[in-house]
């Protein structure tokens, strides 16, 4: 494991790359991209288990801090999604411009807010072999976070409690604020009015200024045009227990992309529902990955590179 340094225009990101000690013939290469929020190179912990094993099966391995996280510069929280699909661009041919590495046999791996970013760096590109997300969205970001929300509300005072309801109407009101591009003083203003009920804190509480704009400029992200653009097969996992993501209307959205006349021949899609995975694919309660899940991953991968060609359909 190496620490390194690369640039996306006047930024300079940091990571950490791992490449197999025996590396002839050239090997594969995976970019781990980070999901949402002030993510390191190791997104928490989530990360460390998954670069081990894609380095023990081959692959060299590149993860990297978010702009303006760790030694990266910059500030994510004024970042497009285009910013931080270029970020993961730069990651890539820094990546495949290492030695031992086979270019054309190197992609993206994106969990979460990261399979976004990973989908909109690929769908731009004609030369990557494959696309991982792991825990993305099919649905926009406003109804991701509704979705999560309703479920801790539901933990918090059980389904069907009044609280629930009047809460998800407030965060209804914040998003429509977003979309009127209501300053932050306005939004906070409906939280205060609502009496700030306390189970709002999971999506509100750490709201800021600066981290309104960013939310408000992201909410309506569609991530179906970057689907509907994929010129490579795509792996979507997904944990049949997240309570994060509603993972069948994501299924829904990704097959309805894959089965459109635009989409191309070449650009699959194979999907997985872990049973019992939460939305790191980790078993409750626990920090273990679920059963297979690393198998599934490098098993995927390995067949979609070939040392000839640097991937296959």
């Amino acid at each position: 494991m190496q620490d390194v340094t690369f640039a996306n225009g006047e930024v300079e990101l940091a990571g950490s790359l791992r490449v197999p000690v025996e590396a002839d013939p050239p090997v594969g290469g995976v970019v781990l991209v980070g999901g949402s929020g002030p993510t390191d190179r190791d997104n928490g912990t989530y990360f460390q288990p998954i670069q081990q094993h894609l380095a023990e099966a081959g692959f060299a391995v590149l993860s990297y801090d978010k702009r303006g996280v760790g030694r990266s510069s910059g500030d994510w929280r004024a970042a497009t999604m285009d910013d931080l699909a270029a970020d993961a661009v730069a990651a890539l041919s820094f990546l495949r411009a290492q030695p031992g590495v086979q270019p054309q046999a190197a992609g993206l791996f994106g969990h979460s807010e990261g399979g976004w970013v990973a989908l909109r760096a690929s769908s731009a590109r004609g030369d990557l072999p494959w696309v991982v997300t792991s825990s993305c969205p099919g649905v926009s970001p406003a109804e991701q976070e509704r979705y999560a929300l309703g479920n801790h509300l539901k933990g918090l005072h059980g389904d069907g409690h009044p609280e629930v309801r009047r809460t998800l109407t407030l965060y209804d009101q914040l998003a429509e604020a977003g979309r009127r591009n209501a300053d932050f003083s306005t939004a906070q203003q409906l939280v205060d009015n609502a009496g700030a009920p306390p189970g709002l804190a999971y999506y509100w509480g750490d709201v800021d200024e600066r981290l309104w704009s960013f939310l408000k400029r992201k909410q309506d992200h569609d991530p179906t045009p970057d689907l509907l653009q994929l010129r490579c097969p795509h792996l979507a996992l997904f944990g049949g227990a997240d309570s994060t993501v509603p993972v069948a209307d994501s299924i829904r959205v990704f097959a309805a992309a894959a089965c459109h006349s635009a989409r191309l021949h070449r650009a699959t899609l194979t999907v997985e529902v872990l049973p019992g995975g939460d939305h790191r694919l980790q078993t409750e309660g626990s920090a273990a990955l679920v059963p297979g899940y690393l198998a599934k991953v490098s098993q995927w991968l390995t067949s979609h590179v070939t040392p000839s060609t640097g991937g296959s359909s």
